[in-house]
C-alpha cells in the first residue's frame, strides 16, 4: 500500500500490508511497486488535497496513465474505488476510465460501490472483489 506521507507507516503496516512512500501524480513512483502485484485496488475516493483538479486527475489522466503501465506487469485484476467524498462525476470518469482500459486489454476488474466511511461493508466488498478476480480463469 502506498502513501505520500511517511508517518501512515506505521497504520498501513498494522493492517497487513506493505508500506510504500509514492505518488499517485507521479506514476513512475508506483510503476515498479506492481512488479510482483496480482492484483491493483486504486482506492483514492477518499483522497484529499487542495487542488481539485488535481484530486479529479487521480480517477482520469493518472488511473488511465497507471492502467497504461500495469499492462506489462505482473497485474491480473483492477479494483476501482468507485464512491467516497469527491463528486459524483469524478467516479463516473475513474469508472469509464477502468472499464475502457481493462476492456482494452482485457483484464479483468471491479468496482467497489460501498461507501468507504462504512468500514466494515468497504472491506467486505473489497475482499469479495479481490476473491472472485483470484479465482477467475486465466486459461
Amino acid at each position: 500500500m502506498s502513501s505520500r506521507r511517511p508517518e501512515r507507516r506505521a497504520a498501513i503496516e498494522a493492517v497487513g500490508a506493505e508500506f510504500l512512500v509514492a505518488d499517485p501524480d507521479r506514476i513512475v513512483t508506483l510503476r515498479y511497486a506492481c512488479e510482483h502485484v496480482t492484483i491493483l485496488v486504486w482506492a483514492l475516493g477518499t483522497a484529499v488535497g487542495e487542488d481539485p483538479d488535481q484530486l479529479a486527475a487521480l480517477h482520469d489522466t493518472r488511473l488511465s496513465m497507471m492502467l497504461e503501465r500495469t499492462i506489462d506487469t505482473t497485474v491480473r485484476g483492477v479494483v476501482y474505488e468507485g464512491r467516497g467524498t469527491l463528486p459524483p462525476e469524478v467516479f463516473e470518469t475513474g469508472r469509464a476510465v477502468v472499464e475502457r482500459m481493462c476492456r482494452k486489454n482485457e483484464i479483468p476488474f471491479a468496482v467497489l460501490d460501498a461507501d468507504p466511511a462504512e468500514t466494515e461493508a468497504w472491506a467486505d466488498e473489497a475482499h469479495t472483489a479481490i476473491t472472485a478476480l483470484l479465482a477467475r480463469d486465466r486459461g
